[in-house]
């Protein structure tokens, strides 16, 4: 058994799950020399939710984040999580847009792309596939993890076949809600490691506190690489600790080779940053608990922090465990699609709507009726037929490849941003195809100087000084 590699999701997921994405870029570089120096097998730093969250929130620039990241830690691996068909939007786009976005998101830095479908349909990870390996990234699809009457270990292992067959490096064991109990991981790592030939990768959190555990099973069953959070955005609906699983496998066969030192004096800085978000109201110290529910539920971290925000803007929190009640009935009436972006939110904010209006399917959002249309593919079991009446009527349900459906749309992307006067890069007709108005607010404020630039190079001037510390003390 070769030693156990490590994937941090300080960059990403960590404060994905527990701050709404909420991490600013000058928060991070001060750590990212020191970060590039622990001996990672890579970093997740970018895709998921950080893009919208940089332009929307942030008022930053991804793809200069992704730049930043790279020129800060040219030594390193960095990952990104991309949603298959849907990139890192919530709807299908055309397969020329999928071929540009994996080809820019390479040439500005990312080496891993993590490729996931929230149904599990292959068809929808197709193009990201092939275009990740002509690109020459590594490539990484996950098997969305859940439970239900049609998921068990071996829909897992005959998934992960066919994601070997259509070109995967590794394939990565995506279990975003902490559903993944620590006997069924060993189980489940073993008969994939049986299965495949390509390293497998897990991906946990520790929501309902075994986070852990699933690890260490798997390590044992042989899992090749870990994603875990470095301590001051670990745990709760986060990953688990960087620093205990190191300090766990210290000395064994599986030891990471990590210095735990360096891994502390680096908390040092994100502690200090996670402190701020809490102090700001951004980071909620629920999703820090543990909660068995979510084995009931299956919402994964993201998600609770975001569903949290939602109840609190409707002034409706006390409703927070009723909306929780409600999701896996609303995930069985959907055809028990795994809950993971864009799922996850679909039938989240139906459960919203759900108890907030007092009446089940009373509102029906648009993206709940693109779901039971076929619109993001084929759902893992049979849907509730009378709900599907009520939010599609007599429409033909979609059987083939939902992509299959688009036309090229990259080139009309490009002249309508050209059209407003908002081009200046390749970029930016990607960030404007996946969300147009957002990219648009961002792109007037760029244009007009109100990015708060100036406040950012005063931030970025002291960031600097802290920054020579951390490397200073790892040297």
């Amino acid at each position: 058994m070769a030693k156990v590699n490590i994937t941090d999701t300080i960059l990403r997921d960590a404060h994905q799950s527990q701050a709404a994405t909420r991490m600013r870029t000058e928060d991070m570089i001060p750590a990212l020399e020191a970060l590039d120096k622990v001996g990672y097998w890579s970093l997740e730093c970018w895709g998921g939710a950080t893009f919208d969250a940089c332009m929307r929130f942030l008022d930053e620039d991804p793809w200069e984040r992704l730049r930043t990241l790279k020129k800060y830690m040219p030594n390193t691996k960095l990952q990104m999580l991309f949603r298959g068909q849907n990139i890192l939007g919530y709807k299908h786009y055309a397969d020329d847009v999928v071929e540009q976005f994996v080809k820019k998101s390479i040439e500005n830095g990312i080496d891993v792309i993590r490729i996931f479908d929230a149904l599990n349909d292959v068809r929808n990870l197709e193009a990201a596939i092939k275009y990740a390996n002509k690109y020459g990234a590594w490539v990484e699809p996950a098997l969305s993890y859940t439970t239900s009457p049609v998921h068990n270990i071996a829909y897992f292992v005959e998934l992960a076949k066919k994601l070997e067959e259509m070109g995967a490096n590794s394939i990565c064991i995506k279990d975003m809600a902490n559903l993944l109990l620590p006997f069924d991981a060993y189980e489940l790592v073993s008969q994939l490691k049986k299965a495949v030939n390509v390293p497998i990768h897990l991906h946990t959190h520790n929501t309902t506190g075994t986070g852990d555990m699933v690890n260490l099973m798997a390590i044992q069953a042989g899992v090749d690489i870990v994603d875990c959070a470095l301590s001051p955005l670990g745990n709760g609906t986060s990953q688990p600790s960087t620093e205990a699983l190191v300090a766990t496998l210290k000395g064994t066969e599986y030891d990471t080779g990590i210095d735990l030192n360096a891994l502390s004096d680096i908390a040092k800085h994100f502690r200090g940053v996670a402190d701020r978000l809490q102090a700001e109201g951004i980071l909620n110290p629920k999703v820090l608990k543990v909660d068995t529910n979510t084995l009931l539920y299956q919402v994964p971290g993201g998600m609770l922090s975001n569903l949290l925000s939602q109840l609190k803007q409707a002034n409706a929190e006390d409703k927070y465990y009723d909306v929780l009640a409600e999701i896996p009935k609303v995930r069985k009436d959907f055809g028990y699609p795994p809950l993971v972006t864009p799922t996850s939110q679909i039938v989240g904010t139906q459960a919203v709507m759900n108890i907030l209006s007092g009446k089940r399917y009373k509102m029906i959002p648009k993206e709940s009726k693109g779901l039971l249309r076929g619109e993001y593919g084929q759902l893992p079991a049979p849907v509730n037929e009378e709900v599907r009446k009520k939010a599609i009527g007599d429409d033909e349900v979609i059987t083939c490849r939902p992509a299959d459906l688009l036309k090229p749309e990259l080139a009309g992307y490009e002249a309508e941003l050209k059209a407003k006067g908002y081009y200046e890069k390749e970029e930016d007709v990607l960030s404007y195809a996946l969300f147009p108005q957002v990219a648009e607010k961002f792109f007037e404020k760029r244009a007009n100087g109100t990015l708060n630039q100036e406040a950012k190079e005063t931030k970025a001037t002291e960031n600097d000084g802290v920054r020579r510390l951390i490397v200073e003390d790892l040297s």
